[in-house]
């Protein structure tokens, strides 16, 4: 999956694959963890914030089912 970098201290990049739904996000420590069934103006919203940890923390982390990559 392609992902886009970000401006975060804890988020690398960020991608998105519209057709399965699946958010990818790369953290600074290398872990790229998929979170599954996350709505697309979700994702739009994600990468739009001016706070992407705090973002994933509030909305994403805890409410979609999620499994380490790498």
């Amino acid at each position: 999956m392609n992902r886009t970098p970000v401006s975060s201290s804890n988020i690398r990049s960020i991608g998105y694959d519209q057709s399965l739904a699946i958010l990818e996000v790369e953290f600074i420590s290398n872990d790229v963890y998929q979170y599954f069934n996350v709505p697309e103006h979700l994702y739009q919203q994600f990468f739009q914030t001016s706070s992407h940890g705090q973002f994933l923390n509030d909305n994403i982390r805890y409410n979609y089912r999620y499994q380490k990559v790498s």
